[in-house]
């Protein structure tokens, strides 16, 4: 895929993984919709892209679903049209099940699968009548595998594997691809915004994050996963990916390693 010219909207894109790839996306001459709950922030991407006359700032809070069908109206109303809509935005966890108050349950699901499958939903008729389109999900290795401290934003994570697998069946025949981009641990300020059991932010940067993929790398990455239709992509350390394939095929195995791994 060549990206020129292409309609693509990022949600998410006021810090971390959605930035890059929106700089990224401007380098690579695409028309950007550009969307997160910070509206300066977006303004401050959207001057940093190569081409911020062809980039437009369209505010969008992911817990507030019944925006979502003017908020499309808007995204195909500046353009004629969205070819990809890239599902970025989410929120993470740091927290024990059992420390974990139902609320923060409630709200990290709110967030990553109720809003983007919501959004997903808001935007699929204009992709069926086009007859083509592409979904892409910025999931988690954590999408694969359970880890601890996690166990909300991992259900999360899992559930838009199985809406998302579900819904690439189902859009086949419409010529509408759907992509999992599966990150590991990238250098944003997830674990800083990263919600605790009682529902505040930890405000502070996990070692494993700060040692992480840099954002400008797994742009680039992401992007060329993106352009070539890939169902599923993982873009992590070595660590992190074969957590997924010893989870596939020795599950026992998994166990023992994911009950070793470092909370602290």
């Amino acid at each position: 895929m060549n990206f020129q010219d292409k309609v693509v909207w990022v949600t998410g894109a006021s810090s971390g993984i959605g930035k890059a790839l929106a700089v990224e996306l401007s380098e690579q001459d695409a028309l950007l919709i550009i969307s997160s709950r910070n509206e300066e922030a977006l303004k401050e991407v959207k001057a940093a892209c190569k081409f911020p006359e062809r980039v437009k700032v369209l505010p969008l809070d992911l817990e507030k679903h019944n925006d979502f069908e003017e908020k499309v109206k808007q995204a195909i109303s500046w353009s004629g049209r969205v070819d990809i809509l890239v599902n970025n935005g989410g929120i993470s966890q740091r927290s024990f099940a059992k420390d974990t108050v139902i609320d923060v349950d409630k709200r990290i699901m709110n967030i990553n699968y109720t809003g983007t499958v919501a959004l997903t939903k808001a935007l699929l008729p204009h992709f069926l009548e086009r007859q083509q389109g592409h979904f892409v999900v910025t999931t988690s290795i954590v999408g694969k595998i359970g880890t601890p401290l996690r166990s909300s934003y991992a259900a999360s994570k899992h559930a838009l594997h199985g809406f998302f697998d579900s819904l690439r069946a189902e859009v086949h025949e419409n010529n509408i691809q759907v992509t999992l981009v599966c990150p590991g641990y990238v250098t944003t300020n997830v674990s800083i915004n990263a919600l605790q059991g009682d529902g505040t932010a930890q405000q502070t940067m996990d070692k494993a994050t700060a040692n992480g993929i840099k954002p400008e790398r797994f742009a680039k990455l992401m992007a060329k996963a993106i352009a070539q239709k890939k169902q599923e992509a993982y873009i992590a350390g070595a660590k992190e990916k074969l957590g997924v394939y010893v989870k596939r095929w020795v599950p026992k195995l998994y166990s023992y390693m994911v009950r070793k791994l470092s909370v602290t």
